[in-house]
Formats: structure tokens, C-alpha cells, sequence
């Protein structure tokens, strides 16, 4: 699949970075996602609602998923990788365009899910999960509650050891995190997209759990002289020291090492449920008025959270943003609500809809 690699050229601004990538392959959709003004409800009036569409990056390739796996992905192909590991809840959307890219590019994924489940009987094989098997991938399940860096990343390593000695084939791990890859940099070149695209706004907004996505809009904005405001709704289980913590690698890794976590980023955790898969009632309630009034369907795990963050920051910490203009970045993540553990929680809210048999 090398022939699939394209030299990548950063943007001018960002040429004096540190691990700057080599490569780049195209998995996303061509061309630039657009930027569409959204009447989020119940959003105060004086606010202008933006939406970068990045669930238009694909169709099972879709999300901010895609832009990091075009940089990972193409470093591990130029390194002569055949295995690609990593890891992420059993309905994790990153998993699932994990496993949709190496389908098509002829890799073989290996997926370390974590989940309740103790035997195959248990699982449901639906929304991303479904998508998966569909594409081939190897499944280790492992405890809902092991620990990504203590158990899950070391079995991920003993993997690849395995498949080296019996297959004599090397393998590329995507850890958690997201350190020490090239993920950040789909959203270095998605800043540049947005700079291209000319519209005018004042803030930044999105949802985060692994720290790619808002680590490379953090370092574009630093770099392009702090245009706009960053704020992201962390919506995994790390604490606040923990999180801060991947940014601040992130930042240092690209030789950043002066820049403070707190003067390129907000970070929002008052909202995070207890589990990464579950929703406040105001949370199911925003995604189906966002769906009925506006036609925007949002996911259950980030932009349902991120989005009831914005329009509550909206109501009650106006002086929070730089301005009243907010581009909220849609992450994507529609399979894995197509999936009976999503759906049933957001039956009860859905009283719009009539039903009538016809004879």
C-alpha cells in the first residue's frame, strides 16, 4: 500500500515543529468539510452558533477519527507495518475506522475492547461493533474496568510480540493517549482548512477523549498567533491532572515545551457522566431537539455531551468565550449510535413521531 502514501507539506506556519510527518494517505472524503451556521436549541439568542461538518469526513470513515488515522496510518505503512493494535470501549468509534482503514488498505487490525461481557454469547453485534466484524477484525476483550497504560497497553505490547515470532510481521500500536503519534496533526491541517474557509468566528468548541483532536487545533491557534478561543468537554474518565498531562506531551513533543496547557485551551469536565457510554437526560434530550428541529444528528458519547456543555456555558457563563460567535466542531460518531444500547435510552424522548397502519 505504499503507493497509496503521499508526501505531506505542513502548512508555513507550522514548519518549525518538531516530528513533523513524512507521509499522509487520503482516507477521509475529498475535499474541505463545510462550515454551516446551526440553530442549536435553546441556545440564547445573542449567540451565533457555527458547525465545522467533520461528520462528512466519510460514511464508516467518518468523524475526526479519519484526519488522525491519515497521519498514523501512513507512518505505520512507511515503516513496513502489517498489524495495526489498539484499543477503545466495545462501541469505540476510533476502533471502527481503525478497522475500516486497514480493511481497505489491506492491514490487519487488532482490537483490545473493554467490556462487561465474559464470553462472545454476551456481546450484541450491532452499531460499531457490527461494523468491526464486518471488517475483519480480531477481537481481545478485556475487563470494562482494566487499565489502558497498566494492563491494557502492556497486553498490546505482548500482542505484538506474538504476531512478530509466529509471522515474522511487525506491528504499529495506537495507544489511548495518543502520544508519540501523529494523530494530532489531522487537526494541524484541519486549523489550516478553517483559516482557508474564511468564515468568522470568535471561539472553538468541541468534545474530547484521547487529546488528538484538541491538541492539534491548540498548537495550530498558538502558532497562528491565538485567532480564537479553545474550549473542549473532555468526555473520558481521566482526572483533570491526568488529562492536563497528555495536552502538556502533546505540546511538548512538538517542541512547545514554554507553552502552559492553560493559556492555549479550557478545559470542561463538570459534565462528564460516570461512564464514558452514558448520558445525562439533558444530554438524550438536546440530541433528539437537535435531530427533530434542525436535522443534525448528534452522537451519545461526544458531541451530545459537548454540545449540552456549550448551550448550558451559552445560558449561564456567557463571559467564558472570547465573543459571541462559536464554531462547534462535529466529530462525528453516528454508527455507534445505531446500536440497542444507545437507542432504547432515547426511545422515551422521541414523542414527535406518529404511527398509523394503512389497509
Amino acid at each position: 500500500m505504499t503507493h497509496r502514501l503521499q508526501e505531506y507539506q505542513p502548512p508555513e506556519w507550522a514548519q518549525s515543529l518538531k516530528l513533523i510527518p513524512k507521509h499522509r494517505i487520503q482516507l477521509a472524503a475529498p475535499g474541505v468539510t463545510p462550515i454551516t451556521e446551526w440553530k442549536l436549541p435553546d441556545a440564547p439568542e445573542d449567540f451565533k452558533v457555527l458547525l465545522k461538518r467533520d461528520d462528512y469526513t466519510g460514511s464508516v470513515l467518518t468523524g475526526n477519527k479519519v484526519r488522525q488515522l491519515e497521519f498514523i496510518i501512513a507512518d505505520a505503512i512507511a515503516k513496513g507495518h502489517k498489524h495495526i493494535i489498539t484499543a477503545g470501549a466495545v462501541h469505540s468509534n476510533h476502533c471502527r475506522a481503525v478497522a475500516a482503514s486497514c480493511a481497505e488498505l489491506g492491514l490487519q487490525s487488532h482490537l483490545f475492547l473493554r467490556t462487561p461481557a465474559k464470553q462472545v454469547s454476551d456481546l450484541k453485534f450491532d452499531g460499531n461493533l457490527f461494523l468491526d466484524r464486518l471488517f475483519g477484525a480480531n477481537f481481545y476483550l478485556v475487563p470494562a474496568d482494566a487499565d489502558y497504560v497498566e494492563f491494557i497497553e502492556v497486553k498490546m505490547q505482548e500482542l505484538a510480540e506474538q504476531i512478530k515470532k509466529e509471522k515474522g510481521e511487525t506491528s504499529h500500536l495506537i495507544c489511548a493517549n495518543g502520544s508519540k503519534d501523529m494523530g494530532m496533526w489531522g487537526y494541524i491541517q484541519c486549523f489550516e482548512d478553517i483559516r482557508q474557509q474564511g468564515v468568522e468566528f470568535d471561539d472553538i468548541l468541541c468534545a474530547c477523549g484521547g487529546g488528538r483532536t484538541i491538541c492539534g487545533l491548540a498548537v495550530a491557534n498558538y502558532l497562528c498567533g491565538m485567532p480564537y478561543r479553545l474550549h473542549t468537554i473532555v468526555v473520558s474518565k481521566l482526572k483533570r491532572d491526568n488529562y492536563r498531562k497528555i495536552v502538556q506531551d502533546h505540546l511538548n513533543e512538538v517542541g512547545l515545551q514554554d507553552v502552559a496547557v492553560e493559556d492555549v485551551v479550557t478545559l470542561y469536565f463538570n459534565q462528564v457522566t460516570p461512564e464514558h457510554g452514558e448520558n445525562l437526560p439533558s444530554q438524550l434530550e438536546l440530541m433528539v431537539k437537535s435531530a427533530e428541529q434542525t436535522g443534525v444528528v448528534l452522537d451519545n458519547i461526544y458531541t451530545a455531551k459537548a454540545a449540552n456543555e456549550l448551550k448550558e456555558l451559552m445560558q449561564n457563563k456567557p463571559e467564558v468565550f472570547k465573543g459571541n460567535r462559536i464554531l462547534f466542531l462535529h466529530t462525528g460518531g453516528l454508527p455507534s449510535l445505531q446500536s440497542e444500547a444507545k437507542i432504547n435510552p432515547l426511545l422515551p424522548y422521541l414523542t414527535r413521531s406518529k404511527f398509523m397502519f394503512v389497509s
